[in-house]
């Protein structure tokens, strides 16, 4: 049997696979957890495992860095250690790897109809390719191009410091620098909580007059969904310029990891938040901001950029890490 997970800071998914004697995967169960109703990543285990079962490998995608094999969950309490892993589960076959390093291969293995193109001037080209993910964090990685294969390669980049791009994005930083004076990151906006920065950041400079629905949201209600689907559904003007400043940013963040790892393969867009904000960001906005670096616009002009509809991306790298390490 084979165990592979998704674990986030807001949901953690677990699979139990069977391999076939011609190769394929048979799921034989996987479920949800939420994952802050548990302390510590045993207890989800001991929930969905059936007694008695014997696992041969396991692979987990982990929101957090993994070193040494070894990761303490980012938005989590859990510390997760594949030795003690490998003690626990009685197997020898345990590899933990960064929940973007999980998304990476799992996008090598999405149908055509899984991606949606947003950059119309996209070319096949080959080479290492992007991979950025906005949701409860903001995940980046990049999958290395060798020889016909593409090898993942986990970053923290997200953590890298934001890069104000025109005036309003000035003051911007300086807003978010009264928050976070000791370092202002990408992850801060381009995440759940970004579209809750960027409201307020727009309420204080008196963009336009708060919206009465958002003023009036309880605290057990999700603002930051509310925000950007009031703004998607262009019922609020404040809620549509953070809903349209969220994806600029986005899309100029896109085309940094892009000129870091030179990835003229293309970029992939994971995470939960692009399929929510679809129509922005087919809108211009995204491409607008990715293509402008100024003397490298005509290198990232043809670069294709595409997002996964599929939730189930980071899984499925999980699920099939075994196929390309011989298992």
């Amino acid at each position: 049997m084979i165990l592979a997970g998704d674990i986030g800071g807001t949901k953690t998914v677990l699979s139990l696979l069977e391999k076939a004697p011609d190769g394929t995967l048979d799921c034989l169960q996987e479920y949800t957890f939420s994952s802050a109703d548990f302390l510590q990543f045993d207890a989800v285990l001991a929930a969905f495992l059936p007694v008695g079962i014997t696992i041969t490998a396991v692979c987990l995608g982990i929101a957090g860095p993994v070193v040494n094999q070894c990761c303490q969950t980012t938005n989590l309490p859990w510390v997760i250690d594949a030795n003690k892993l490998k003690k626990q589960l009685n197997t020898g076959q345990v590899k933990l790897l960064n929940d973007l390093e999980a998304m990476a291969l799992g996008m090598l293995h999405l149908p055509a109809e899984d991606l949606l193109e947003l950059n119309p001037d996209a070319k096949n080209q080959t080479g290492n390719i992007a991979v950025i993910a906005a949701g409860t964090g903001l995940g980046e990685a990049i999958l290395y191009s060798e020889g016909g294969k593409y090898y993942p390669i986990a970053t923290e980049g997200g953590h890298c410091d934001f890069a104000a791009q025109n005036p309003q994005q000035d003051l911007l930083l300086a807003y978010l620098r009264k928050k976070y004076p000791g370092h202002v990151s990408y992850e801060r906006i381009l995440s759940g909580i970004g579209f809750s920065h960027l409201y307020d950041f727009l309420c204080e400079m008196g963009f336009a007059p708060p919206c009465p629905a958002v003023s009036a949201i309880s605290e057990d209600s999700d603002r930051n969904a509310i925000i950007s689907r009031l703004g998607i559904n262009g019922e609020d003007a404040l809620c549509v310029e953070a809903v349209r400043l969220f994806v600029e940013i986005y899309g100029a963040e896109a085309s940094n990891l892009v000129l870091k790892s030179f990835a003229i393969g293309g970029v992939f867009i994971g995470g939960g938040i692009a399929p929510k904000i679809l129509s922005a960001m087919q809108a211009g906005g995204f491409i607008d901001a990715f293509k402008a670096k100024g003397r490298f616009h005509s290198l990232l002009d043809t670069v294709s950029v595409k997002v996964s509809l599929n939730q189930r991306t980071p899984l499925i790298g999980a699920i099939h890490y075994w196929d390309n390490n011989g298992l």
